[in-house]
């Protein structure tokens, strides 16, 4: 066997199970996106129909372009409905998963720390809400130890607060720490 037919196979222990049950099938997911853009195209639609959508004796109205385009937008997902619901692909995308319920626990352990973290920064200040999202996620996500963690949270918001709030002077979202500090 020469070196280029060796093939490197690494396992992810965190892997999702091959047999993890699925939450949404691709066909839901499908249809679930072409009604939403359906529903943004009809509100696009009529609010440029309100501001005016034919052509006027010096050109096209505000929402002329828009107008077709917001048609074009519905017209095309009403066709990507109507076909997650018929043909044979249809039928293979309703067996399919889109998502299964280990894939998704993966995806939320990442989404609702991020939601978490926005909602504190508007309370606690980008700085210190970056802190506890970093730290929070080496420890409990990265099963890193608590004080590289802390460490590397603090070195990471230290440098952010240094870099842009003494060098480059930019008006970041603050909390009491900062005021505490004259900030």
């Amino acid at each position: 066997m020469t070196s280029n037919d060796i093939e490197i196979v690494v396992d992810d222990p965190t892997a999702p199970a091959e047999d993890s049950p699925p939450v949404a099938s691709q066909r839901s997911v499908d249809a679930g996106t072409m009604v939403v853009l359906m529903g943004f195209a009809l509100v696009m639609a009529y609010d440029n129909y309100r501001t005016g959508n034919s052509w006027a004796s010096d050109g096209p109205q505000p929402g002329y372009f828009p107008f077709y385009l917001s048609v074009i937008l519905f017209l095309a997902s009403a066709y990507g409905f109507i076909t997650s619901f018929v043909g044979k692909q249809a039928v293979a995308e309703a067996a399919s998963a889109f998502v299964t319920r280990d894939q998704f626990r993966r995806v939320m352990l990442v989404f609702l720390p991020t939601v978490a973290f926005c909602a504190a920064t508007q309370w606690l200040g980008l700085y210190v809400a970056s802190f506890l999202l970093i730290a929070l996620f080496m420890i409990f996500v990265g099963k890193i130890a608590v004080w590289k963690s802390v460490l590397t949270g603090l070195i990471f918001a230290g440098f952010s607060f240094w870099l842009f709030e003494i060098e480059f002077d930019v008006i970041m979202p603050k909390g009491p720490l900062e005021a505490l500090f004259g900030y």
